[in-house]
C-alpha cells in the first residue's frame, strides 16, 4: 500500500512539474541574436512581441479585440550597419571600449578626425573657446577624475559642445548603454580613457545611422477572465516590459537578459501558474510593454489608451529584473502602499522565499509609474544581487543565477491571489 502511495505521489509531482513553464528557455530565446537585443533594427522587437503573443496563446490567455498586440509610434534613432572606431593600427572594440551614443548622427564614409584635448579649465568656464570647430575635428573630453560637482558641469558642457562638434568623452565608468528618440547633429562617442592611454590625435570612423520618426512598436496583452461570470469584475495585472537596445552597428547587440527578459520570463510563469485555477473574483492581465528603454513609451500610451477601466484595476504587479536575488528584492512603491507592502512580508516570513524585502518609495524607473500616476495602486519588484550587467553586452541569459526566481515567483503568486 505505502508503495502505492509513494507511486502515486511521484506521478502527481510528475505532472506539477510538467505543468511549470520553460522560464529559462525562454529567456534564452529572447536573449539570441535572432531577437537582435530586441530593438530597432532587424525586426527585433516585433519578432519579440510576436514570439511573447505565441506565448500567451499557448498559456490560454485571451486577447482584447481579437488581438494581443497594441501598436504605437515613436521616433529612435537607430545604428543598422558600419560601426568602426580605429586608433592607429587599433581598431577599438564596440561595448567593450567604446559606445556610440544614443542619439550620434552618423558618419557616412570612413572618416579621419584630428583629435582636439579640451583644456578642462577652459571648458568648465565656457564652451567658447572651441567655436567654431572644423568638420575634420573631433573634440575630447575627459570627464572621469573629477568630482561630483565638477563632473556635472563637464557633463553640460560636453552637451553643449555636441550642438556644434563632433565629441569624445573618455571615462573611466562602466560603458552603460541607451535608447534615444532624437538625433544629434553631429557625432558622439564614449570611450574608456584606457583606450586613450596614448593619448592619440587621429582616429578613423565610420557609422551608418537611421532616424526612424514613426517607428512601430506594440505592447503585448491577454487575460484570463475570473472563473465566475459576472459584469466588472475587477482586474489584477502582472506587467513587464520585453525591448531592450537592440544592436550597434551590424555584430555588436544588446542581450537584455536581467533587463528584461527575466521579466518577461516571470510574466509568462506567473501566467501560466495562474491559468491552471481561474481566480473566481477576478479577472487577470497581462501585458509585455514595449519602448520601456526609449522612456516608458509602451507604458505610457497603454494607459492614455486602455483597453478596459483603469479604475477597476485592483493591483498592478510590474516585474523587471528577475535574474538574480541573493540579497533579496527591493519594492518601488513600498511606501505609498503600506498594507499591500506588510501582506508580501507576512507572506515571504511564512514561506521563507527570499532573504529580503527592501522598501522604496516612488520611482519612475519602470513601466509601473504612469499607472502609480492615474490612480492605480501597484508595486515595481526587483532583484538584487552579485549580477551587475546592465545596459551592456555583457548582459546574458548565461550570466543569470536564477537564485529566487522560482521561490520569488511563489512569492508573488501568493500575493496575488491573496486578493
Amino acid at each position: 500500500m505505502r508503495l502505492a502511495l509513494s507511486f502515486v505521489f511521484c506521478l502527481a509531482l510528475s505532472f506539477v512539474y510538467g505543468q511549470q513553464y520553460p522560464y529559462r528557455q525562454t529567456i534564452s530565446t529572447l536573449c539570441s541574436p535572432a531577437y537582435a537585443g530586441r530593438g530597432y533594427v532587424e525586426d527585433g522587437s516585433a519578432l519579440a512581441a510576436q514570439f511573447i503573443a505565441a506565448e500567451f496563446h499557448k498559456i490560454g490567455l485571451q486577447p482584447f479585440k481579437n488581438k494581443f498586440e497594441q501598436s504605437f509610434t515613436l521616433p529612435v534613432q537607430t545604428f543598422p550597419g558600419a560601426c568602426l572606431f580605429a586608433v592607429g593600427s587599433d581598431t577599438l572594440k564596440p561595448g567593450i571600449d567604446y559606445l556610440v551614443h544614443p542619439g550620434s548622427a552618423g558618419i557616412s564614409l570612413p572618416t579621419n578626425y584630428q583629435l582636439v584635448y579640451c583644456n578642462v579649465r577652459t571648458l568648465y568656464r565656457s564652451v567658447n573657446a572651441f567655436k567654431p570647430c572644423p568638420k575634420d575635428r573631433m573634440l575630447v573630453v575627459q570627464t572621469s577624475g573629477f568630482g561630483g560637482d565638477t563632473n556635472k558641469v563637464l557633463q553640460t558642457r560636453l552637451q553643449e559642445l555636441q550642438q556644434f562638434a563632433a565629441t569624445i568623452e573618455l571615462t573611466s565608468s562602466k560603458l552603460t548603454w541607451s535608447v534615444s528618440q532624437q538625433a544629434k547633429p553631429y557625432p558622439a562617442f564614449q570611450v574608456l580613457s584606457t583606450a586613450f592611454a596614448n593619448k592619440p590625435q587621429s582616429a578613423l570612423m565610420h557609422l551608418t545611422t537611421l532616424f526612424e520618426p514613426k517607428f512601430t512598436s506594440s505592447n503585448v496583452i491577454g487575460y484570463l477572465p475570473a472563473a465566475q461570470k459576472a459584469k466588472k469584475k475587477p482586474y489584477l495585472v502582472v506587467t513587464a516590459h520585453y525591448d531592450h537596445l537592440g544592436k550597434m552597428g551590424k555584430d555588436t547587440y544588446f542581450p537584455g537578459a536581467n533587463d528584461n527578459a527575466s521579466g518577461v520570463g516571470m510574466l509568462l510563469y506567473m501566467a501560466q501558474q495562474l491559468s491552471l485555477k481561474r481566480d473566481p473574483n477576478y479577472n487577470y492581465v497581462f501585458i509585455a510593454f514595449g519602448a520601456e528603454e526609449a522612456g516608458l513609451v509602451g507604458s505610457h500610451y497603454f494607459v492614455e489608451h486602455p483597453l478596459f477601466d483603469l479604475k477597476q484595476i485592483r493591483f498592478l504587479l510590474n516585474t523587471d529584473i528577475m535574474g538574480s536575488g541573493e540579497e533579496g528584492i527591493t519594492v518601488v512603491n513600498a511606501t505609498l502602499f503600506k498594507s499591500e507592502f506588510d501582506r508580501l512580508i507576512e507572506l515571504n516570513t511564512e514561506g521563507s522565499n527570499v532573504t529580503q524585502i527592501k522598501s522604496r518609495g516612488p520611482a519612475a524607473n519602470s513601466d509601473h509609474y504612469f499607472f502609480t500616476e492615474k490612480g492605480v495602486p501597484a508595486f515595481f519588484v526587483y532583484t538584487m544581487g552579485p549580477n551587475k550587467h546592465y545596459h551592456d553586452i555583457h548582459d546574458k541569459a548565461e550570466e543569470l543565477s536564477y537564485a529566487a526566481f522560482e521561490p520569488l515567483a511563489n512569492l508573488l503568486l501568493g500575493f496575488m491571489r491573496s486578493f
